[in-house]
């Protein structure tokens, strides 16, 4: 069976410490500054990391990728609004928000990949379609929110100056000096990892430090977290059985359509964290990526199970 993500157990620990021990004055401001200088890093790092090679090639097979932006920049949000319209006090309207933030983040790279690969799927489909969602989701996620959620507000000057300064300008360094930093990246990239992990962590403190002196847990109780695990479970359960339908009447083989059903139905903690912390306001950024701390575990463990199952097909002659 599968196992607790120690980066979730990390992150349990991380809202732990700031529940007893939250930062506030001068050491909220250092932390602050300290998290916009890791986001920056851990942006560049993945750019150098990325080969600009892979995202000429994700668009290959326009019918498979364009049926995973769709299930993760279309589908996603559609299926976030129309759980609100059915039941919309049974979450708390920052719990809402976060679920429908979750809605519009992009795909996962690493457990997409995984994933797609246990289960005998499509993997460099996969690979293509992971790398392709996140390098849209840095330009759609701001835009999206700023529909559905913020109603526009997001697109502040400060949000614009922040997204382009924190997001795409290491980003784009990272993919200007990928030939001289590329091949140190993919050689150390357990360390990256923990680097960026640690990032995340240090921004799920900073955020959950705000959120307990705003009162979090006097807003938020436990049959909240029931509830929204819960509605992030219908969401997981709605996207995989509508990509592997999409799958079957788009006429793609078998691989392909586990690539896209495995691919379209994730949503990535690495990328949302971050963004969240850009997008909303410092008070409410901790119950907002609660749900999608709660659907990452969600994702993890379900998908698992079924790329098990999966992988246990007969082979096709």
């Amino acid at each position: 069976m599968p196992k607790l993500d120690p980066f979730l157990l990390s992150l349990i620990a991380a809202i732990g410490l700031a529940t007893i021990l939250p930062c506030h004055g001068l050491g909220a401001t250092v932390l602050a500054h300290l998290t916009t200088l890791c986001i920056a890093i851990m942006f560049f790092l993945q750019g150098a990391r990325l080969q600009p090679q892979a995202v000429l090639e994700s668009v290959r097979d326009w019918r498979l990728q364009g049926s995973v932006l769709a299930c993760t920049f279309l589908l996603f949000p559609l299926l976030g609004l129309a759980l609100r319209a059915l039941f919309p006090h049974l979450l708390t309207p920052d719990m809402w928000q976060g679920l429908l933030f979750l809605c519009c983040l992009p795909s996962t790279v690493q457990s997409s990949i995984a994933l797609t690969s246990i289960a005998r799927g499509n993997v460099p489909a996969s690979i293509c379609a992971a790398t392709l969602s996140n390098l849209a989701g840095i330009v759609l996620t701001p835009v999206l929110v700023g529909m559905i959620i913020r109603r526009g507000g997001v697109w502040s000057g400060q949000a614009v100056i922040d997204i382009a300064t924190q997001l795409l300008l290491p980003f784009g360094l990272g993919q200007i000096l990928h030939r001289r930093l590329g091949d140190w990246a993919r050689r150390n990239r357990k360390l990256l990892s923990l680097t960026d992990r640690g990032s995340i962590v240090l921004v799920v403190y900073t955020a959950f430090s705000h959120a307990v002196f705003q009162g979090l847990w006097h807003s938020i109780s436990l049959p909240d977290l029931a509830l929204t695990a819960g509605l992030d479970l219908a969401l997981l359960v709605l996207v995989l059985f509508l990509s592997r339908l999409l799958g079957r009447i788009s006429g793609f083989s078998e691989e392909s359509a586990i690539s896209l059903m495995l691919c379209g139905s994730k949503k990535s903690l690495a990328t949302g964290v971050p963004m969240a912390n850009i997008l909303f306001p410092a008070s409410i950024v901790g119950t907002v990526v609660l749900p999608l701390m709660i659907y990452h575990q969600i994702q993890l463990f379900l998908c698992t199970l079924l790329a098990r199952h999966l992988a246990r097909r007969p082979e096709r002659p």
